[in-house]
C-alpha cells in the first residue's frame, strides 16, 4: 500500500495503530504524547507503566483504550543536537521498529506523527525525509497502508534553491507561452481602435473602413504539402491497424527496459497494488493523469518518453497547468531522488500529489 500524508488530529486516527512519540520511561510527556495520553484516558497511563520503559528507536505497543484506533505503538525518539550524535539512525529505528510491531500485531493501517519534531527539536524537513524514507523500504517488503499526519506545510519544506529554480521554471513556461496570447490581444486590440477611429456620426462604419481595420488572413497552404496529408491514411482500416500501444503494454514495456520488477515499479510510484492489478488486468484500463505521471516519475522517464506514456491514454503536459509544468521542470533536470521530493515541491505550489492525493 502507499504512503499516505494527511492534515489530521492523529487521536482521531480510525486506523489499526497510531505511533505516540514518547520517552524512555515511556511516562506521559508534553505535546503529542500528552494528547495521545489524554484523549486515551487513564488506564493508558497504567499499561505504559507496567511496560517498564523502552530503548531508544525501540517500540512497545498497547491497547488504543478510548481512542478509535485497536492499539498504540510507543517509540522513543532522539533529541535533536545539530545532526552529529546519531540522530536520523535513531529515528529510523524508531519508523521500522514501530512498523515491525505494526505487522506482528497484524495491523492493515498505521499512523505517525513527526517523531521528536516537537519538543525535541529535530527540524521537520528533515524529520520527513527519514520517515518516507524508512516507511518507503520497509513497504518494499511488506503491504501496509501508512499514513504521516502534520500539521503545516513546514513539514514539505523544500530547499531555497530547489524552491527557486522550480519558481523560475514556471516563469519562463507563463512568459513563453503567453506571447502569443499577447500578440493575439494585441492584432485584437489595434482593430478595435481603428474600427472607432473611423465610425461615422451615425455610430456605423463604412464597408471600406471595416475591411480595411481587418487583421490580414494568413493564406492557406496549398493542399497536399502537409506531412500529416501526404502521410494520411487511405481509410478507416488502415488506422485502426495503425494504433498505438495502450498504456499497459506501454508501461510494461518501459518497466522491462528499465530491468524493475512489478512490485518495485508500482512502489516506487506511490500506487497502490489494487491499482496496479487493474492496470494489468485490463489492457483498455484508462488511469487517471496523477497515475500516469507518478509511473513517469517512478521509471525516471525522459520528456519524450514521459509525453508517449501520457500520450497513450490522451494526456498531456501543458505549459498553462502550474502542475505540468512542475512535473516537466522534474522530468527534464532529473533532480529528484523519488517521488516523494516532487511531491514535497507539488505540495508547496498548493497542486495535487502524484501517487495517493494528500487528504
Amino acid at each position: 500500500m502507499p504512503i499516505r500524508i494527511i492534515r489530521q488530529d492523529i487521536t482521531k486516527m480510525t486506523c489499526d495503530a497510531i505511533v505516540n512519540p514518547s520517552n524512555e520511561d515511556l511516562y506521559p510527556g508534553g505535546g503529542v504524547d500528552a494528547a495521545i495520553h489524554e484523549a486515551a484516558g487513564h488506564e493508558l497511563t497504567e499499561a505504559t507503566r507496567k511496560l517498564g520503559g523502552v530503548e531508544l528507536g525501540g517500540a512497545r505497543i498497547t491497547k488504543g483504550y478510548a481512542l478509535p484506533c485497536k492499539y498504540i505503538i510507543h517509540t522513543a525518539g532522539p533529541v535533536w543536537c545539530g545532526g552529529d550524535h546519531d540522530e536520523e539512525r535513531i529515528l529510523t529505528s524508531c519508523y521500522t521498529e514501530c512498523l515491525k510491531l505494526a505487522v506482528e500485531a497484524g495491523c492493515g493501517s498505521v499512523a505517525f506523527p513527526l517523531i521528536s519534531s516537537g519538543l525535541y527539536g529535530y527540524p521537520k524537513d528533515k524529520v520527513m525525509k527519514v520517515a518516507i524514507s524508512a516507511i518507503s523500504d520497509f513497504l518494499m517488503e511488506h503491504e501496509l497502508e501508512v499514513f504521516i499526519v502534520v500539521f503545516d506545510k513546514t513539514a514539505f519544506a523544500i530547499s531555497e534553491k530547489l524552491f527557486s529554480d522550480v519558481t523560475a521554471y514556471i516563469d519562463d513556461f507563463y512568459t513563453q507561452a503567453a506571447l502569443p496570447i499577447y500578440d493575439s490581444l494585441r492584432e485584437e486590440r489595434n482593430y478595435a481602435s481603428f474600427t472607432r477611429a473611423r465610425l461615422s456620426r451615425d455610430g456605423s462604419a463604412s464597408p471600406s473602413a471595416r475591411e480595411e481595420a481587418k487583421p490580414a488572413r494568413r493564406p492557406k497552404p496549398p493542399k497536399g504539402i502537409l506531412a500529416s496529408e501526404a502521410a494520411a491514411p487511405t481509410s478507416l482500416e488502415d488506422m485502426l491497424r495503425e494504433l498505438d500501444k495502450g498504456f499497459a503494454a506501454t508501461l510494461f514495456e518501459l518497466i522491462d527496459s528499465r530491468g524493475m520488477t512489478d512490485v518495485e515499479c508500482y512502489k516506487r510510484a506511490n500506487v497502490d497494488k489494487k491499482t496496479f492489478s487493474k492496470i494489468k488486468c485490463n489492457k483498455n484500463y484508462k488511469p487517471s493523469k496523477i497515475t500516469a505521471v507518478s509511473f513517469a516519475i517512478a521509471l525516471r522517464l525522459d520528456i519524450e518518453e514521459t509525453k508517449r506514456l501520457l500520450g497513450t491514454v490522451g494526456f498531456t503536459l501543458s505549459r498553462s497547468s502550474v502542475f505540468d509544468v512542475i512535473i516537466e521542470y522534474f522530468v527534464t533536470t532529473g533532480n529528484y531522488e523519488s517521488i516523494f521530493d516532487v511531491n514535497d515541491t507539488l505540495y508547496q505550489f498548493d497542486q495535487e500529489t502524484l501517487g495517493v492525493l494528500s487528504q
